[in-house]
């Protein structure tokens, strides 16, 4: 990125908001941290976006009148040449959202739309684990599923801009309803809401845990954050809950193999904390179902920039548009 100003980013999921400035070189100068809270409305979200983005230039001392543009990565099905939210399972309501036309209204600075697992591919590609590698793919597997493509370089958007939708791959025809409305996505089957789902069906049928009582007796407090405490403490029913998950995970990566022949896969968001609980059973799985020759190509990786991942993509999205990187 050749820019010598900072440039202004937001990644928006389905359960945080990530606001940051980002220098020229990947640096994040200024960052902000909020809950999306999408269950309030789509106004409630857009005003946390921007008391957000307040946040971080006050901290830098610096007016909005010094940015020229912002860059918005965004959970769902993005029209990114329109700057439309055209659905997003994780953010309920979220069905058409002009929001490019919203923030440019608000803001007065130009306004890019991208899919948020689409930038978190982009960030670590530029600045993370993806660095040097010109064809590798990003699943990020948080609240819920998403996607990266990088070929030959270049982040590969589709003809509308919605490509990458990972976790909406169909991994088992008789499986449980999505909330995009399909049957048996990778999604419904791996991602921390599903994981929790999972443990708290258990639980309700009086499987022994020490879930419950981490989640301090609630059974709808449990989270995937909590099946993962009590994995590390050698719960049984965690850690076969995690395993299930890691295998539905490995399925939909054996696919990517088979299709893509990437050279790396990137596995982030909050689920990849669980580290080699997840990694080490999909990779597996991979190993025993792709083809043998991409399979022995590939490495799953997990990812290296966390939760910084969306906004340094987002950023290096925009002055990609601007200029080369």
């Amino acid at each position: 990125m050749t820019s010598q100003n900072p440039l202004l980013a937001i990644d928006l999921g389905g359960s945080k908001i990530v606001t940051a400035l980002v220098s020229p070189d990947g640096e994040i100068m200024a960052r902000d941290y909020t809950l999306t809270l999408p269950e309030e409305g789509t106004e409630a979200v857009i005003e946390r976006m921007l008391a957000a983005i307040d946040s971080v230039t006050s901290k830098m001392n610096m007016s909005l009148s010094l940015f020229s543009n912002i860059a918005i990565a965004a959970a769902g099905a993005i029209d990114s040449e329109k700057g439309i939210v055209t659905a997003s399972p994780n953010l309920p309501g979220w069905l058409d959202v002009p929001l490019k036309e919203i923030m440019e209204k608000a803001l007065g600075l130009k306004t890019f739309l991208i899919n948020d697992a689409s930038a978190a591919a982009l960030g670590e590609h530029y600045f993370g684990a993806g660095r040097g590698i010109s064809n590798l793919i990003y699943i990020t597997v948080s609240t819920g599923i998403g996607g990266g493509i990088i070929i030959d370089g270049k982040l590969y958007l589709g003809v509308s801009g919605s490509a990458g939708e990972i976790g909406h791959m169909t991994i088992d025809i008789n499986g449980p309803r999505c909330n995009c409305g399909n049957i048996g996505c990778l999604e419904v089957l791996a991602s921390g809401k599903a994981v929790a789902r999972e443990a708290q069906r258990l639980i309700a049928r009086g499987s022994k845990t020490i879930m419950l009582e981490l989640a301090e007796g609630e059974p709808q407090n449990i989270s995937a954050q909590t099946v993962s405490a009590a994995a590390q403490k050698g719960d049984t029913l965690a850690l076969a809950i995690i395993f299930k998950a890691a295998t539905y995970l490995g399925v939909g990566i054996v696919n990517l193999v088979n299709i893509f022949n990437p050279e790396m896969i990137i596995v982030g968001g909050g689920m990849a904390q669980m580290g080699k609980m997840l990694l080490a059973p999909a990779r597996q799985v991979v190993a025993e179902r792709a083809f043998q020759l991409p399979a022995q190509r590939v490495r799953i990786v997990p990812n290296q920039l966390g939760e910084n991942a969306g906004v340094l993509g987002a950023a290096a999205f925009v002055q990609k548009l601007a200029k080369p990187l």
